[in-house]
């Protein structure tokens, strides 16, 4: 739920911001740009936060080697794409590397959901919420 509060927060006050007279940020797109970078600091961030990234790696599925590297290394790339999204040379690969990066982590939340360990959300609104991301993400690149 936290990156979904991000998400919307950072989109809601960047919109502000923007109506409030802040050039960066007169329209939507920017906006949604904003919101999407603060929701990936906070889900970065808590890759190496030691309450959520024990969660984390046991989200890892088993098949896969090295789960702590791997959670290690998708921590810093949502943190350089949240950098890369308020960058205006870089937004749009940022985006877009973003948006395949949660397509390539999306089996992992199947077998999470399935396996029924870490951040407990059932395979339903796991799957609602990771399309709302994605959706964002592809929306700043229109």
């Amino acid at each position: 739920m936290e990156p979904l509060i991000a998400l919307v927060v950072g989109f809601v006050g960047a919109l502000l911001a923007g109506v409030a007279g802040v050039d960066a940020l007169h329209g939507w797109q920017e906006a949604l740009r904003v919101g999407l970078a603060l929701m990936f600091v906070v889900t970065g961030v808590s890759h190496f936060h030691p309450a959520t990234r024990g969660q984390l790696v046991a989200m890892v599925p088993p098949r896969m080697p090295r789960p702590g590297l791997l959670v290690s290394v998708t921590g810093v790339l949502e943190l350089a794409g949240a950098a890369g999204l308020l960058i205006p040379a870089t937004q749009r690969a940022a985006a877009l590397c973003l948006t395949l990066l949660m397509l390539a982590l999306f089996p992992a939340n199947i077998s999470a959901a399935r396996r029924r360990v870490a951040q407990g959300d059932p395979l339903g609104p796991r799957s609602l919420f990771q399309l709302l991301y994605i959706s964002a993400a592809v929306l700043t690149l229109v």
